[in-house]
């Protein structure tokens, strides 16, 4: 059953909403494993092998939308990992608003992200192509993977 009791929420999902909130990359990056997976089975060509992978999708992200906060709406705990909703909000660097939602399954151990699926999309505005430039941003760290 979701709840919003921070007593059932693990820690590093908490660490992790914080760095984001803070843009603090290595505390972001601190939260994943070496080899944590991204899997987004809606958009496939957005997965992501590696914290630094993840890392620079999120410095990417950063720099696009500099304000971006996280918000997480709720969650559920798993045997070995946790259900989340989440709501980021911000503005693009050219002033348009940015809004994005959705599930991201965790998949957690040794308080670590190790993987998750996600299944998260942008709410469409006017102005920016924001799957342009999230594919755009994923591209270049696929890019500076390879």
């Amino acid at each position: 059953m979701p709840n919003r009791n921070p007593a059932n929420l693990p820690a590093v999902i908490e660490r992790l909403r914080r760095a984001w909130n803070a843009h603090d990359m290595d505390a972001l990056a601190a939260c994943l494993h070496t080899d944590y997976e991204s899997i987004h089975p809606l958009h496939p060509e957005r997965n992501l092998q590696g914290r630094e992978s993840a890392a620079r999708s999120w410095a990417a992200t950063f720099e696009a939308v500099p304000d971006v906060e996280a918000e997480l709406l709720r969650w559920a705990v798993a045997e070995d990992g946790v259900w989340t909703e989440w709501w980021w909000s911000g503005s693009h660097v050219n002033g348009n608003s940015f809004n994005a939602g959705g599930v991201m399954v965790f998949r957690l151990a040794q308080d670590r992200i190790t993987g998750a699926r996600v299944y998260t999309e942008i709410v469409p505005t006017s102005g920016p192509d924001w799957g342009a430039v999230l594919e755009s941003a994923v591209s270049n760290v696929a890019a500076a993977s390879a």
